[in-house]
């Protein structure tokens, strides 16, 4: 595999992910593989990212590894239900036809995407009871496409994990995700020239991506800048469902491009929503300080 205008281009991708990992800890596999599959089938793409994601994984649980007393218990079932579904995407990676698979890759992404960015809320009561299947879910998930922060992210938000908690949980969540995904790859075979060719060209993104996030996060609003990166992210997968769509002949080029139009809609909605939210928010504060001005002068 020589360095042509696709690896280039995934090289870039693959760095502002990186950033976006420094910054959130999580974000490399949901915004580098629809990018990539632009390009490359499943079965090249995953194995050189997984390799990638158990480096980047076990920094982020190194980095929060003092809040990892708050979280562990919690997430136990998740670990439990992924082992399970490990085995069962890796044999299903192994089997399925790369077409339908980028298919299924992008119908499953963008709903979770678009659920993120409108910051729905729905608090699980039962959470311990969920906790295997939802594992088993994100298991076969991220062995099928080694992406599983959209729907981690949503449950820990959802069920008002901390910061340090959220972090925390995270990095223990995916540093057992990838590595059981990493050991699953190398019995089935997975693991070729090509896909090695990949990580090489890879890994100095990460390398130069992942410090420049941590130390961006600390000057932009962190909830601004996750936003941003989620918006980018629903762009290329809208982008990558249109593509997919006409490759498998499902719908002819112009229909096809129709779902890139709703999500750019979509999208441009839910922008709308959240900095209108924060102006209002900050217009709020100001007005604070001038009401206890008129107060104190009565």
């Amino acid at each position: 595999m020589s360095f042509n205008f696709e690896l280039g281009i995934l090289v870039l991708i693959a760095l502002f992910a990186a950033t976006v990992n420094g910054g959130m800890g999580y974000g490399f596999s949901s915004i580098t593989v629809p990018m990539g599959l632009l390009f490359y089938t499943n079965r090249i793409l995953n194995p050189a990212l997984v390799l990638v994601e158990v480096v980047l994984n076990s920094y982020v649980l190194f980095v929060n590894r003092r809040s990892l007393p708050l979280a562990w218990k919690r997430v136990i079932p998740i670990l439990l239900g992924l082992v399970l579904g490990v085995i069962a995407g890796s044999y299903i990676l192994s089997s399925v036809n790369p077409g339908w698979l980028k298919f299924w890759t992008y119908a499953i992404l963008l709903p979770l995407i678009l659920l993120q960015a409108a910051g729905v809320r729905r608090p699980i009561h039962a959470e311990r009871l969920i906790g295997v299947p939802f594992g088993a879910g994100v298991g076969v998930l991220y062995s099928l496409t080694t992406i599983s922060g959209p729907p981690l992210a949503l449950l820990f938000n959802n069920q008002g994990f901390v910061k340090e908690e959220f972090r925390a949980a995270l990095g223990l969540v995916r540093v057992t995700e990838s590595t059981l995904t990493a050991i699953a790859y190398y019995f089935l075979g997975l693991y070729t020239v090509d896909s090695s060719q990949l990580l090489f060209s890879i890994v100095p993104s990460v390398a130069v991506g992942v410090p420049l996030g941590a130390y961006l996060i600390r000057r932009i609003n962190p909830e601004t800048f996750r936003r941003i990166c989620m918006s980018f992210d629903a762009w290329v997968v809208g982008f990558g469902s249109s593509r997919v769509l006409i490759d498998l002949e499902l719908v002819t080029s112009s229909m096809a491009y129709s779902v890139l139009l709703a999500v750019a809609l979509i999208d441009a909605y839910l922008l709308y929503l959240y900095f209108g939210r924060r102006q209002r928010v900050a217009a709020g504060i100001l007005a604070q300080p001038r009401a206890n001005l008129v107060f104190r002068r009565k």
